[in-house]
């Protein structure tokens, strides 16, 4: 298990002393009694239970009342009052960095929610500052009370250098060297560059192999159903893209573990009400799917954490046992964890969930720690919160920005057609159009684009290496006035920037620079709302509370600009391994033909 502050013992150094307390030899730490249990062995509750815990791990599971009965020691004793103990989740695939807080700062969200083990693939640092972020993520993950494990990040940078600029390239050869030298790289991270996988790429097999020889399993992110077979078949066991019943069951009859992604309604990641269908329609059987977050930003980490999701499941069909064994012992199982995580028996740690009847997480117990009670932190958390990894100067001197450099198009003086980005909800998918262009007489060309429900979107190179700008138009997206802009423009993590005229876009530009890296909203020459994220151009360093309270008055200026397309899905335009079409520094590309593309022609 990774190291932390609330660490437990190894299981071998400790199972003596376990089975002393299971036999009543020994008093326990601690007893929550007064519960309901919920076994994800047997998907069954139980009445009238009581959890003995002796080392931060769960010596034995007994009737209400047993202990007292045993009348040994004087151990902490709490009441759960008729209340359902349940394991703490386990988050099969996430990025810290989507929440724009450290590792550190993550914990507080998870663990109010219920959440006390996470897999995250930090590819998004990685793309930024190669090896030695993953390394920096590393550290931060150590220091935070919470079991983080990584998914290696497998496709640094996302496409070939001719396709885009990134500050990070992950080799097979460094991939290697994270699983050597990190014991807590349990598995290779989502395998982004899904064609070149089925195109027999030799680098992208390269990596999977530095995965495969060491017996870990292999992440996917696929899109089409044509391309499932050939991930299966290159050694990929697991993905969270089930968009649709019908490619979520080609998933399962090839091989692989599903992650069925639950995420506000409103964004692109909630796609568990279509792929559950699998189950609930086509007779699926669930023992190998689980639920996930993947992308959450700050205040969403606190809405919509794990704990949401597993009630989204019940929602679209599920048991709420078995919904729970989605989010806990199924994850665990995954990565081969289930002896440490996932369910409430004896040598397991004890993480635990006091959950009222709707499945909302009242306190959580951390390695037998009490870490939240009454849906608040507790002051012991608080204190492990306050003293955060501080990451190295490098890491806050991501973003080089070429100087003077023009961020709209030079507009062609008569008619001509273009190539344009349309976005429609829930938007991880963009659609190529070809739309005619052409003024009216005495028309400026700004009007030109407002009728057809177009605004400028701009890429630009952030890490110092080519200073390249690429100019494009996007539709649909709704922007009134003035600008909007990210450094956190995936996966190369260049900056995105989308508005209505150059000055504001300017603005937004040096604004981000200034951040030394962040998101904000510009109008009329002011900025409206900002979240400075200078640690590699992606996050925060400050408390999680913090941070989503900057984010909650972004996304209400976000809004109020008309932007249809939220924040985190603006941050996926650049992402040139999803279809039909994206722009990065290096300009349009389309997908999955790969291919650059003109402005107007």
């Amino acid at each position: 298990m990774p190291l932390t502050r609330f660490s437990v013992p190894p299981l071998h150094r400790v199972t003596r002393s376990l089975a002393a307390v299971a036999m009543g030899r020994e008093a326990p730490d601690l007893v929550i009694t007064g519960a309901r249990v919920l076994s994800t062995y047997t998907e069954r509750i139980h009445a009238d239970r009581e959890v003995w815990v002796k080392s931060g791990r769960i010596a034995a599971v007994k009737p209400a009342g047993t202990f007292k009965a045993a009348a040994k020691g004087k151990p902490v004793v709490y009441d759960a009052r008729g209340g359902v103990l349940a394991p703490g989740l386990v988050d099969p695939h996430i990025h810290i960095e989507s929440s724009m807080m450290t590792a550190c700062a993550y914990a507080e969200g998870a663990l109010l929610n219920g959440t006390t083990t996470i897999f995250c693939d930090s590819h998004e640092i990685g793309n930024v500052c190669d090896a030695a972020g993953i390394e920096w993520m590393l550290r931060d993950a150590r220091q935070a009370p919470l079991n983080i494990f990584l998914t290696v990040p497998s496709t640094v940078p996302a496409t070939s250098a001719h396709f885009e600029t990134a500050g990070g390239d992950l080799t097979p050869a460094k991939v290697g060297r994270i699983f050597d030298r990190w014991p807590e790289a349990v598995a290779l991270g989502e395998k982004m560059d899904f064609v070149q996988v089925a195109l027999g790429d030799k680098r992208s097999h390269g990596v999977l192999a530095e995965a495969l020889k060491r017996g870990r399993p292999v992440s996917g992110h696929i899109y089409g159903r044509e391309f499932v077979a050939a991930g299966a078949a290159s050694g990929i066991t697991d993905t969270h893209e089930s968009i649709d019943r019908e490619i979520a069951d080609d998933f399962l009859e090839n091989g692989l573990w599903i992650f069925l992604r639950g995420g506000p309604p409103t964004t692109p990641w909630h796609s568990l009400p279509l792929a559950i269908k699998t189950v609930t329609e086509l007779g699926a059987n669930p023992k190998r799917v689980c639920v996930c977050t993947d992308d959450r930003d700050a205040d969403d980490l606190f809405l919509f954490g794990l704990d949401w999701v597993t009630r989204e499941a019940v929602k679209h069909g599920m048991k709420p046992v078995t919904a729970w064994s989605m989010g806990s012992l199924h994850p665990a199982t995954r990565y081969a964890q289930d002896g440490e995580i996932g369910g409430l028996a004896p040598a397991r740690r004890a993480d635990i969930v006091l959950l009222n009847d709707d499945l909302v997480p009242q306190n959580t117990w951390y390695g037998g720690e009490l870490v939240v009670e009454g849906r608040r932190i507790t002051p012991l958390l608080d204190r492990a919160l306050s003293k955060r990894y501080k990451y190295p100067r490098a890491a806050y001197q991501t973003v080089k920005v070429a100087p003077k450099l023009r961020l709209t198009p030079a507009l062609p003086t008569g008619p001509v057609t273009a190539n344009v980005i349309r976005t429609e909800l829930p938007g991880i998918l963009l659609f190529h159009d070809q739309v005619a262009l052409a003024p009216a007489p005495g028309e400026s060309w700004p009007d030109v684009l407002a009728r057809h429900g177009l605004c400028f979107v701009t890429v630009v190179e952030r890490h110092g290496k080519s200073g390249a700008v690429a100019h494009g138009l996007l539709k649909d997206f709704n922007l009134k006035a003035g600008a909007v802009g990210s450094s956190v423009g995936h996966d190369a993590h260049n900056i995105i920037l989308a508005g209505t005229n150059e000055a504001d876009l300017q603005l937004a530009l040096k604004t981000i620079k200034a951040m030394r890296g962040g998101v904000c909203v510009v109008r009329d020459g002011k900025v409206v709302a900002q979240v400075a994220l200078p640690v590699a151009g992606l996050l925060s360093d400050k408390r999680a509370t913090v941070v989503a309270a900057e984010s909650t008055a972004l996304k209400a200026a976000w809004t109020a600009a008309g932007c249809t397309l939220p924040y985190m899905g603006f941050n996926l335009i650049p992402l040139s391994v999803i279809p039909e079409i994206r722009i990065t520094d290096k300009g349009l590309v389309t997908v999955p033909q790969m291919e650059i593309v003109p402005l107007f022609f």
